[in-house]
Protein backbone atom coordinates (compact mmCIF):
# COMPACT_ATOMS: atom_id res chain seq x y z
CA UNK A 1 0.00 0.00 0.00
CA UNK A 2 1.25 3.52 -1.09
CA UNK A 3 1.60 5.95 1.65
CA UNK A 4 -0.66 9.24 1.22
CA UNK A 5 -0.64 12.28 2.72
CA UNK A 6 -3.17 15.18 3.28
CA UNK A 7 -3.84 18.66 3.86
CA UNK A 8 -6.69 19.70 6.36
CA UNK A 9 -7.98 22.41 7.98
CA UNK A 10 -9.45 22.20 11.82
CA UNK A 11 -12.17 24.55 13.75
CA UNK A 12 -10.18 25.93 16.68
CA UNK A 13 -12.61 26.92 19.35
CA UNK A 14 -12.09 31.14 19.19
CA UNK A 15 -13.61 29.95 15.69
CA UNK A 16 -10.25 30.68 14.02
CA UNK A 17 -9.36 27.92 11.25
CA UNK A 18 -5.41 25.75 11.67
CA UNK A 19 -4.28 24.20 8.53
CA UNK A 20 -1.56 21.54 8.02
CA UNK A 21 -0.63 18.30 6.39
CA UNK A 22 -0.06 15.02 7.61
CA UNK A 23 0.07 11.10 6.66
CA UNK A 24 -2.41 10.29 9.48
CA UNK A 25 -5.49 12.59 10.01
CA UNK A 26 -6.76 10.82 13.02
CA UNK A 27 -3.35 10.25 14.63
CA UNK A 28 -2.48 14.22 14.13
CA UNK A 29 -6.10 15.64 15.16
CA UNK A 30 -5.29 13.47 18.26
CA UNK A 31 -1.92 14.90 19.02
CA UNK A 32 -3.55 18.24 18.38
CA UNK A 33 -5.97 17.67 21.16
CA UNK A 34 -3.43 16.49 23.24
CA UNK A 35 -1.25 19.60 23.35
CA UNK A 36 1.50 17.64 21.17
CA UNK A 37 0.44 18.98 17.88
CA UNK A 38 1.53 22.47 16.78
CA UNK A 39 2.53 25.51 19.39
CA UNK A 40 -1.00 27.01 17.61
CA UNK A 41 -2.67 24.52 18.71
CA UNK A 42 -1.54 23.58 22.05
CA UNK A 43 -2.48 27.31 23.08
CA UNK A 44 -6.11 27.00 21.24
CA UNK A 45 -8.28 23.72 21.49
CA UNK A 46 -9.52 22.17 18.21
CA UNK A 47 -12.66 21.07 17.86
CA UNK A 48 -13.21 19.34 14.64
CA UNK A 49 -11.39 18.22 11.37
CA UNK A 50 -13.18 20.58 8.99
CA UNK A 51 -11.52 19.85 5.43
CA UNK A 52 -9.23 16.92 4.53
CA UNK A 53 -7.46 16.46 0.95
CA UNK A 54 -5.45 13.48 -0.26
CA UNK A 55 -2.85 13.66 -1.69
CA UNK A 56 -0.04 10.98 -3.53
CA UNK A 57 2.87 12.98 -2.19
CA UNK A 58 4.26 14.94 0.62
CA UNK A 59 5.38 17.75 -1.31
CA UNK A 60 1.72 17.90 -2.99
CA UNK A 61 0.33 18.13 0.59
CA UNK A 62 2.58 21.15 1.64
CA UNK A 63 2.19 22.98 -1.29
CA UNK A 64 -1.57 22.93 -1.09
CA UNK A 65 -1.35 23.54 2.90
CA UNK A 66 0.83 27.23 1.66
CA UNK A 67 -1.82 27.95 -0.32
CA UNK A 68 -4.58 27.23 2.25
CA UNK A 69 -2.28 29.59 4.78
CA UNK A 70 -2.45 32.29 2.26
CA UNK A 71 -5.96 32.38 1.54
CA UNK A 72 -8.36 34.86 3.32
CA UNK A 73 -10.86 33.88 5.91
CA UNK A 74 -13.19 34.06 3.80
CA UNK A 75 -12.12 31.90 0.63
CA UNK A 76 -11.25 29.12 2.93
CA UNK A 77 -14.89 29.18 4.81
CA UNK A 78 -15.84 28.89 1.25
CA UNK A 79 -13.43 25.84 0.72
CA UNK A 80 -15.05 23.89 3.37
CA UNK A 81 -17.97 25.28 2.60
CA UNK A 82 -18.83 26.78 6.25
Amino acid sequence: MEKKYYTYILLIENNSLYCGYTDDVEKRFNAHLKGKGAKYTRAHKPIKIVYVKEFDTKSEAMKEEYRIKHLSRKEKLSLINL
